[in-house]
């Protein structure tokens, strides 16, 4: 229903005399495709009309659009919301036929795995469809659940330096740049290990991004690297941010490796830590949950100086380290 003044719905009716006029406003009345709005009064004629009326809207013809539901669509896709909703399918149809005929014509292409802007472009010819347009939501309508679509998620990639590519083999991974820049050219320069450690390749995690990255790490590293004989260790700043983002990780792939602390790291921060004058404050907003796995692999001794600075509000970034100390 629409609110209309009399004045509208006499337009057609303008050259008419007023009992014309009359008897047209009863026709539509009586037919029941308006009601009067009570309130708004009368025209003060006689015999009178209200001045304004609620209008039955015409209903929308979908026969068409409901065909093509029922009998275009592939079995593949659910056609149940867009029957529910014709008026939204007319806005949608477009981007629901690209993907109807793409499951028709070319439902093979799903058997490889391609990533989720490769897939979008694929089926819509845009990239973005999927990771910023409108393509989950037209997923979500159809029925198709993203895992069908068979795509992967692509994360920067992994910047690491490889010293070796024998097996097994040990693998760092740094939290920050300037650390693991110090400890590759301490290799570069004929080192074979780093504190005491042989190490045959560092791994950039640039902070909390090693989590996505690591997701990928199959994907975007030599074939030596994923050797289960490899071990793989961790070296981070001793603040509650570098500990979780270590506890995180370990985490993740506790099922197919023993992530370490690159414990000869932290202990040479705690001795040089303790040598300087003030260690600075912890950032603000950092996530203090933290467990007990990593202090399960240090002494005692260890565990209790890194308590008390963290407890003080202090940390040692790994930048305390340089070329001198590997």
């Amino acid at each position: 229903m629409k609110r209309i003044s009399l004045e509208e719905l006499l337009l057609s009716k303008s050259g008419l005399s007023y009992d014309k006029q009359y008897d047209y406003i009863r026709s539509l009345l009586d037919s029941g495709r308006i009601r009067p709005v009570k309130a708004s009064g009368t025209n003060g004629k006689k015999p009178a009309l209200y001045r304004e009326y609620w209008m039955q809207e015409k209903k929308k013809d979908y026969s068409a659009v409901e065909e093509e539901l029922k009998y275009q669509i592939t079995p593949l896709l659910s056609v149940d919301y867009y029957l529910s909703h014709p008026d939204i399918y007319e806005q949608d149809r477009h981007w629901v036929l690209l993907l109807n005929d793409y499951l028709k014509t070319r439902l093979g292409q799903l058997e490889y795995a391609e990533s989720l802007n490769e897939r979008s472009f694929e089926i819509w010819c845009r990239e973005k469809f999927l990771s910023k347009e409108q393509g989950k939501r037209i997923l979500k309508h159809c029925g198709i659940r993203e895992e069908f679509l068979n795509m992967y998620g692509t994360t920067e990639p992994l910047a690491y330096y490889s010293h070796t590519r024998n097996v097994p083999q040990n693998l760092l991974i740094l939290e920050n740049k300037d650390t693991f820049y110090s400890m590759r050219r301490h290799l570069l320069e004929g080192n074979e290990g780093i504190l005491g450690v042989k190490t045959g390749t560092l791994i950039y995690g640039a902070g909390k991004g090693i989590l996505r990255s690591f997701r990928d790490f199959d994907l975007c590293v030599e074939p030596y690297m994923k050797e289960q004989a490899n071990r793989i260790y961790y070296f981070g700043d001793l603040d509650y941010e570098g500990i979780g983002i270590y506890e995180n990780l370990a985490g993740m792939f506790r099922n197919r490796w023993e992530i370490l602390p690159f414990c000869p790291a932290y202990a040479a921060m705690l001795d040089k830590g303790g040598r300087v004058s003030e260690l600075p404050d912890t950032k603000e907003h950092q996530n203090r949950n933290i467990s007990q796995t990593f202090f399960s692999y240090f002494t005692p001794g260890q565990v209790q100086r890194m308590r008390e600075i963290l407890e003080a509000g202090k940390y040692i970034p790994q930048e305390i380290l340089n070329i001198t100390d590997f």
